[in-house]
């Protein structure tokens, strides 16, 4: 029997008990695409079931291993996620698979080493401040920190991607992102039904004119730096005109770039405003974990904003995100086609097949994870283990998320920063609800009242 009851627990997503045909299925993805997922996904090692498709959800980690690493070519990305995202992120690193994708990687690769992030930090720092000024204004009144979040990492990623003087809107690309996701990024009929990618999908078939403007604003600052030169210190569009394979020294193109900066906008923005306004819920949900990491900023910083060289010495911090990616990762859902017969856990997989990962009930897992619901950011403390492929906030395998050290840093330094200003109390009946459309989104965001530490 788990060690705590429901009332102790954070808000969780409440997960399919009773089979469910086609059309019950496109009502539950459209509503929040997790509520598919059964609660026995919580319980078992994989489920397989058959509605229009066959269909296979893996929560074991040696199988994941297999589908993410051992066999990669044989399970490409769902052509769904592919039509999903490709309008607004063309072929770029999250999209292409081969060797389309294989050097782009490893031009893209020393761009996000930690030398690379740890000059970007200085910006996180920025911001971070810039967030400070904000909460202050609000001081003893309930603030969305949700908004809060998008808003100071949309200001981090806009200034490592267009350094300040750039022609881009970045306000039209913020808008452009969240017109896109709210627009284009649901589950249809269709896809639910397996009908072929080739037919059109209604909701898809236009891309958002604030997507098609945003392209060409990044067209035209991608030629415009070309025309200029490097900026000093180098930003991130920088580093990536400077990037190279080192195999078969080809070099981007301005589309190629111009896709992979959007891609970098997309998800380096919206995953770590994500994982910080749930870290921030979270805190307040648990006031113990938040005074002691308060105690630890507070100690680190002596009242400075933080820096990358007080990234390792925040420990506390760094597991509280790590169990908030846990319990509420962004990335929640990954879909994958198979295209080889294989075997996962004992069961038969046919080319067509479409095997999925859903991260958020393999992070819930009872054969993983203690009383997996509750919020214990201890099971990150040094000198504790887990499977690899237990924790997959950021995927694994050759794939994993290119930008993960780059988040993780950025997180840090926010959180910390803000912890050690603040205090943050939950309001009663505001509570945020675990909505997945293309992340882990809280709908209704995330109201805390913030007051001086």
């Amino acid at each position: 029997m788990d060690a705590v009851t429901p009332v102790d627990l954070p808000v969780r997503v409440p997960l399919a008990t009773e089979p469910m045909g086609v059309l019950a299925s496109l009502r539950a993805a459209r509503r929040n695409v997790l509520e598919i997922i059964p609660e026995l996904a919580t319980r078992q090692p994989m489920v397989s079931g058959k509605t229009a498709i066959r269909w296979h959800m893996v929560m074991d980690p040696g199988a994941a291993r297999r589908v993410l690493k051992e066999r990669l070519d044989d399970y490409p990305k769902s052509d769904v996620t592919k039509n999903i995202l490709e309008p607004a992120i063309g072929q770029s690193l999250f999209i292409a698979e081969g060797a389309h994708w294989r050097w782009q990687r490893r031009a893209a690769a020393p761009v996000f080493g930690t030398r690379n992030v740890n000059s970007l930090a200085p910006i996180m720092a920025r911001a971070a401040e810039a967030s400070v000024a904000r909460l202050d204004a609000q001081s003893g009144r309930a603030a969305d920190l949700f908004q809060e979040m998008l808003a100071t990492t949309f200001e981090v990623i806009a200034d490592v991607t267009f350094s300040e003087g750039s022609s881009v809107d970045r306000d039209a690309v913020h808008r452009a992102i969240e017109e896109y996701i709210a627009k284009s990024a649901r589950t249809s009929l269709l896809d639910v039904l397996g009908v072929p990618t080739w037919v059109p999908r209604p909701s898809r078939l236009f891309p958002p004119q604030g997507i098609k403007r945003t392209r060409q604003m990044a067209d035209q600052a991608i030629e415009a730096r070309r025309a200029q030169g490097a900026k000093s210190p180098p930003d991130l569009l920088d580093m990536m005109m400077a990037g190279m394979d080192p195999e078969t020294k080809r070099s981007m193109n301005t589309e190629e770039l111009r896709d992979n900066l959007l891609t970098f906008i997309v998800a380096g923005h919206e995953t770590t405003a994500l994982t910080l306004a749930w870290a921030l819920y979270l805190l307040a949900f648990d006031e113990a974990a938040q005074t002691r990491l308060r105690a630890e900023a507070q100690a680190v910083l002596g009242g400075r904003i933080a820096a990358a060289g007080d990234v390792p010495r925040l420990t506390f911090t760094e597991q509280v995100i790590k169990e908030a990616l846990r319990l509420y990762p962004p990335a929640a859902f990954l879909s994958r086609t198979a295209r080889a017969a294989d075997t996962l856990c004992g069961r038969e997989v046919r080319p067509g097949d479409t095997v999925m990962l859903p991260v958020y009930a393999l992070h819930r897992n009872h054969l993983l994870w203690p009383d997996p619901d509750r919020f214990d950011p201890d099971r990150f403390a040094p000198g504790t283990s887990h499977d690899r492929y237990a924790w997959l906030p950021f995927g694994d395998g050759p794939r994993i998320c290119i930008g993960a050290s780059f988040a993780m840093t950025e997180a840090t330094i926010i959180l910390a920063t803000l912890v050690s200003r603040f205090r943050f109390e939950r309001i009663p009946g505001r509570d945020p609800q675990p909505v997945l459309i293309l992340t882990l989104r809280p709908e209704g965001g995330v109201w805390l009242k913030v007051s001086p530490a």
